[in-house]
């Protein structure tokens, strides 16, 4: 998978209300070379607001803000900024919160107190347009979830569609899943677009979901 050293520079906003929290993620972010904290907001309103000014590459966000939560400010930046990157990085962890932040378009989720190379990998993979679950996470999505049905489109899939799709949910992108299968960047897309049209999905969230739903991971 790709390292943080890996990246090229990005350009990053944290909305954290926290100021111990802001602090230590600013010590945290200026030790990455590549990395550059552009801005930094304590609450939703000023966070979106950061965004549309600043137009960094990457936010990292908190759930739990004052005025406006770190979902509603999530789901108005991506749609200003579809291309912006967002990871939150919360001590929330209800499923209710969960799927409500992926659904606003977050594309990695991390839970304060994971060791710092975990949020390195989320942001990491988030960059690189894979999804990062904490591995709680990943856990509490399986288990608000309903079992799978005898009906479920996972059988239409063929081997090597499988293969893809159990790399996908990994978080890996499709330059790293060509090189781990020995494919050429265009036939990994190729899959992922069978998958996702299999599947009757949008993105590759929604990708992993009904993976993890059938027990595929």
């Amino acid at each position: 998978m790709t390292e943080i050293d890996d990246l090229p520079s990005l350009r990053v906003l944290i909305v954290e209300d926290d100021p111990m929290m802001q602090l230590g993620l600013e010590q945290t972010l200026m030790e990455q070379p590549n990395l550059t904290l552009v801005g930094q907001a304590e609450d939703g309103y000023l966070g979106v607001e950061a965004a549309l000014k600043l137009k960094p590459d990457l936010v990292v966000m908190d759930i739990g803000l004052p005025r406006l939560d770190g979902i509603a400010a999530t789901q108005q930046i991506k749609q200003a900024l579809p291309d912006v990157r967002v990871v939150m990085l919360t001590s929330h962890t209800t499923e209710t919160e969960i799927i409500a932040a992926l659904s606003s378009g977050a594309d990695a989720y991390c839970i304060k107190g994971a060791n710092v190379d975990r949020l390195l990998a989320a942001i990491a993979a988030a960059q690189e347009g894979a999804t990062y679950l904490d591995p709680q996470i990943a856990r509490k999505v399986i288990e608000h979830l309903k079992p799978p049905t005898p009906t479920s489109n996972i059988g239409q899939l063929s081997q090597r569609e499988l293969e893809v799709l159990k790399l996908m949910v990994e978080g890996y992108s499709n330059p790293e899943i060509a090189a781990e299968l020995y494919l050429s960047p265009n036939t990994v897309k190729t899959h992922v677009r069978g998958i996702m049209n299999k599947l009757a999905v949008d993105d590759r969230v929604q990708a992993a979901v009904v993976a993890l739903r059938s027990g595929l991971v």
